[in-house]
């Protein structure tokens, strides 16, 4: 059998301290799992189940590296988050086992289109266009969770060109990684490879060209990514 053209190789992402590389298989994304967030953007903080989306595995971009400004829009947004990397799959996990799944943890920025994300809304239609398209997941290197425990607590932060914009603690979060492991997999199987981006806290805001933007969490490294 011969292939009609050479086969996609997956993206894949660096691993803090090492030489291995983090294959990239799906990358998963929960919204509204902080209240200010949610707030901000004009809906109710009540804790109910976690909204789900989804962003292509080569929308992944590594940190130090420049993002075009997507077409399309005029209303590019930030939205710094925690990333969860698996490392073991499985469905059905319950959360008291999910951290055995977990690989490590990176930092990550949600870009979103989010004049197309709004115009979907009101119209009842899916997000698909305003999350995920070309480099709108860029992601720093991920941490071993042997390396640095799993993260439950601890400054989360954004500055654009220096000034900051976004500020929390990942305790804020309403569910947490162990309890978005968990029902994620009551979706669909997670395998090894799969990205978990875990939403994000209040002050997203719009990005321009130029814009220099820093994001970090602690016990992470940082990452830093510039709009051409």
């Amino acid at each position: 059998m011969h292939l009609v053209f050479p086969a996609y190789t997956a993206p894949a992402l660096e691993v803090a301290g090492t030489e291995q590389r983090f294959p990239v298989h799906r990358i998963y994304c929960v919204g509204r799992n902080y209240a200010d967030h949610v707030r901000e953007m004009g809906a109710d903080p009540a804790r109910e189940p976690p909204c789900f989306f989804s962003k292509p595995a080569d929308a992944v971009v590594a940190s130090d590296v420049t993002v075009p400004y997507p077409p399309r829009t005029a209303n590019l947004h930030h939205e710094i988050e925690l990333v969860v990397a698996i490392g073991r799959g499985g469905s059905g996990i319950a959360v008291a086992e999910a951290l055995g799944h977990v690989f490590g943890y990176a930092v990550g920025n949600d870009l979103t289109r989010r004049d197309l994300q709004a115009a979907a809304k009101e119209r009842g239609l899916p997000w698909d266009m305003a999350k995920g398209f070309d480099h709108s997941a860029p992601i720093g290197p991920i941490a071993r969770a042997a390396d640095c425990g799993h993260l439950a607590r601890g400054a989360i932060w954004l500055e654009v060109n220096g000034e900051r914009r976004q500020q929390a603690d990942l305790s804020d979060m309403i569910w947490s990684v162990p309890e978005i492991v968990s029902e994620l997999s009551a979706y669909c199987e997670l395998k090894p490879g799969d990205l978990i981006f875990t939403g994000t806290p209040a002050g997203v805001g719009r990005v321009v060209r130029g814009d220099r933007i820093v994001g970090g969490i602690e016990g992470l490294e940082t990452l830093r990514t510039t709009i051409a």
